[in-house]
């Protein structure tokens, strides 16, 4: 009865006309935010805080989670129009929302990625209502030992992202790690790799990266080969689902948004190891694994419903232990002390308008999105109606704008123009791009828990395997990457005795 008690208290906050009003602001807002390569969640709560600063701590919160999903339901319009992930969580829905943009299918992309983010969304916040004191438990639990796991079960994702030569993904990932490296090593405080430079000590941006591997890439392709047609890249096509499609989806959604709030509730995993595992697994679960990365609907319906399970699930160890699952709930926790509010075991006894008002407008929210989504997808899939060269200016520009909004460095542009002509050269010589930012997604965290995991056992590997939880991931991962190579060998063999008999 406490739960639903506690409801109650949230949706008498969520419904006030205050209430209502900040929650539609900040979905609309963090809706356009995340349709823009370039600026993200953290920076639009950061510009949020100044504005908050004075009004009732309840609708604050409501209105910069309002910011936080909203942008998680915008980063699919870019990805799947443009080729550019604006963040790091919608990079896995460009793998197949493209494709399907580019044969005449963006509408049906778009109204996939919006119903599976309502779908992701809506699940997280039922176990988020009923299981958050629970789940906070078992993400204390996770150690180093535990984080290093995880991470190598998400890398194990190389031979299922690659289209080919599994040794070309690996050395696409060997490439990733290299540019994760990159700037002041956080433990010894050490320059590494920097050549120098002082633009390189705080690292190269996950943003550079992404854009000049996607989005410049294919624009430089797209000039070079403008003599291909693209007719039907240029259709937006029917928003309708078929029942095969629902059919198709419905399980994918279900299953994915309960990993992407399970692997939000970790700090530190966030939406996008889920969107990358969702998207992964779920290719690994299909009768038709080939279909993936050629415009396969439920190549979209996993990573974006569970990047937005993820979104719900981070609210977990922020509200129920005062600990930021993502670096958007850190900004929102900062936000919160600002305000005089501590996060942690005591809010909810504390200040339960703060803490269930944030769970009501979530599903409030979620309804909103849907509504304001679906009818406007038309309107933002004509941007496929703009002329070619124009639309190939406008992403040039939006890039430059977005990377140089970062830092305000030229030197980030040199870089966004190099990562730009690497992404090129390796489509030219089919290798797989996807890995390579996967690797340095994860590089910078998997190193981390690695060295913490060994200075905690005073340098013996035993630790991972002593621990049950970090012991099974392992042993999973090794799993999923040795499985593929061994099925490849034992086809490799029968096609070669056949052809001696």
């Amino acid at each position: 009865m406490d739960v639903f008690h506690g409801l109650l208290t949230g949706f008498e906050v969520a419904f006030s006309l205050n209430g209502l009003l900040f929650v539609l602001i900040g979905v609309t807002v963090g809706t356009i935010i995340g349709m823009i390569p370039g600026l993200g969640p953290i920076t639009a709560i950061a510009v949020m805080i100044p504005i908050t600063y004075g009004m009732d701590p309840a609708i604050a919160l409501l209105l910069m989670a309002g910011v936080y999903y909203g942008a998680a339901y915008g980063g699919a319009s870019s990805s799947i129009l443009l080729n550019a992930p604006g963040t790091s969580e919608a990079v896995a829905t460009t793998f197949d929302g493209y494709p399907m943009a580019k044969q005449g299918k963006a509408g049906k992309a778009m109204a996939t990625a919006a119903i599976a983010s309502f779908v992701g969304g809506t699940i997280s916040i039922i176990f988020l209502t009923f299981l958050a004191p629970t789940l906070s438990k078992v993400a204390v639990s996770f150690g180093p030992p535990e984080y290093f796991a995880l991470m190598l079960l998400g890398l194990t994702a190389l031979s299922s992202l690659s289209e080919g030569s599994t040794i070309k993904a690996l050395i696409s990932a060997t490439i990733g790690f290299m540019i994760a490296t990159v700037g002041i090593d956080s433990q010894t405080g050490t320059a590494r790799f920097t050549f120098g430079s002082a633009h390189l000590l705080e690292g190269i941006d996950f943003l550079v990266l992404a854009l000049g591997l996607f989005a410049l890439a294919e624009v430089t392709s797209l000039i070079i080969f403008r003599k291909e047609k693209i007719a039907e890249s240029s259709k937006i096509g029917s928003l309708k689902l078929t029942k095969q499609d629902y059919k198709d989806i419905i399980p994918t959604m279900g299953r994915q948004s309960v990993l992407g709030f399970l692997i939000g509730v970790l700090p530190g995993a966030g939406g996008t190891i889920a969107s990358f595992l969702a998207y992964v697994s779920e290719k690994k679960l299909s009768k038709n694994p080939n279909a993936f990365g050629k415009g396969e609907i439920r190549g979209i319906a996993a990573p974006e419903a569970a990047n937005n399970a993820a979104s719900g699930g981070a609210f977990v160890p922020l509200l129920s232990l005062g600990i930021p699952g993502s670096g958007t709930t850190a900004v929102m926790l900062g936000a919160l002390m600002v305000l005089g509010i501590q996060p942690g075991p005591l809010l909810m006894a504390d200040h339960p308008d703060v803490f269930w008002g944030v769970i009501a407008s979530m599903y409030i929210g979620n309804i909103l999105l849907l509504v304001l989504n679906l009818p406007l997808i038309p309107y933002i899939s004509k941007i496929l109606r703009v002329p070619r060269p124009l639309l190939t200016s406008l992403v040039i520009v939006f890039c430059f704008i977005g990377v140089y909004g970062i830092s305000f460095s030229t030197f980030d542009l040199f870089l966004l123009l190099g990562f730009g002509v690497l992404g090129y050269v390796m489509r030219l010589v089919h290798f797989p791009a996807s890995p390579l930012l996967l690797a340095f997604i994860l590089g910078g965290m998997m190193e981390q828990s690695f060295r913490q995991a060994l200075t905690i056992s005073n340098g013996s590997l035993s630790i991972f395997f002593t621990n049950p939880i970090a012991c099974i991931l392992i042993i999973i991962s090794l799993a999923s990457f040795l499985v593929p190579i061994l099925k490849t060998v034992r086809k490799k063999t029968k096609v070669e005795q056949t052809m001696d008999m």
